[in-house]
């Protein structure tokens, strides 16, 4: 490859990388490639789909339950994330996965196994604002930016290599470089996206009304569950043991937050509709 070639691919990768750099909420340095146009309607065709692959709970109590913690919730998002409470869309799906999520364009999905898993409408908040905050931080902007950046890293360095090593070299090389972003870059950037996201949603569940130490005790009843989980270095997620040894030192924080929504008549009474 001639050198004026590999010069343009590292200018071109490096601009990229700079061009990108952004602050996250809690000033954290994140790389954001895309635009909010372009993550809201990836967002939204995701739902679109989803709510067309997988069954959607029709049971009027445990919807208004639901409904009564992530309204409760979304109102407290700031306006300069440029949502407003009523664009938020939230659809419970039938499944006994003990998950929930939000997308880019205001979309909020929970699964009933994770409605029979929490103990109360805290504990459902604790989830719910942790997956809000994942939106309003940009995560799936940054994941997927850390992605393209790691991709044509990795093109770049195939395209350098090509005529300098043999193809076995060059192929171990990639495998190496490969190894080095799975392990080094993308995996731990998930996991600060998680304790950024549990930081952010307990503050939001604080404000709406929601004790902010059930965020630990929900994670108590996660780690009951058993299963096998991989070492902490290798996983997207901290271990459930840090995350609520962190959780619980958040919420000596935030308890002053939620004794002041209460104060300010901010005290959602969701666990009326509990279903189960």
């Amino acid at each position: 490859m001639p050198k004026s070639m590999k010069r343009i691919l590292t200018t071109a990768l490096l601009s990229l990388a700079a061009t990108g750099c952004a602050v996250s909420p809690t000033g954290e340095k994140t790389l954001l490639l895309n635009s909010s146009a372009q993550m809201n309607s990836i967002g939204s065709q995701s739902f679109e789909e989803m709510k067309k692959q997988k069954p959607i709970e029709q049971d009027a109590k445990t919807n208004k339950y639901v409904a009564c913690i992530a309204n409760a919730i979304v109102a407290q998002v700031p306006r300069e994330y440029g949502y407003q409470p009523s664009q938020w869309e939230l659809v419970v799906f039938k499944s006994d996965d003990k998950n929930a999520f939000a997308l880019p364009g205001a979309k909020i999905g929970v699964y009933t196994g994770m409605i029979k898993l929490a103990k109360n409408h805290h504990q459902l908040a604790s989830v719910i604002g942790h997956e809000v905050a994942h939106v309003l931080a940009q995560h799936s902007n940054a994941r997927l930016s850390q992605q393209q950046l790691t991709q044509l890293g990795l093109a770049t360095t195939s395209l350098i290599l090509g005529e300098t090593v043999d193809s076995t070299t060059r192929q171990a090389a990639l495998n190496a470089v490969g190894l080095g972003a799975q392990y080094g870059i993308l995996l731990p950037y998930s996991r600060r996206h998680e304790s950024e996201a549990d930081q952010l949603g307990q503050e939001l569940m604080a404000k709406a009304g929601f004790d902010p130490r059930e965020a630990a005790a929900l994670w108590q009843e996660m780690s009951k569950q058993g299963g096998a989980t991989p070492p902490e270095f290798l996983s997207t997620h901290p271990a459930p043991a840090t995350r609520i040894q962190q959780l619980s030192a958040q919420a000596d924080t935030y308890l002053p937050v939620w004794r002041e929504a209460i104060n300010n008549g901010r005290h959602p009474d969701c666990d009326r509709f509990k279903p189960y």
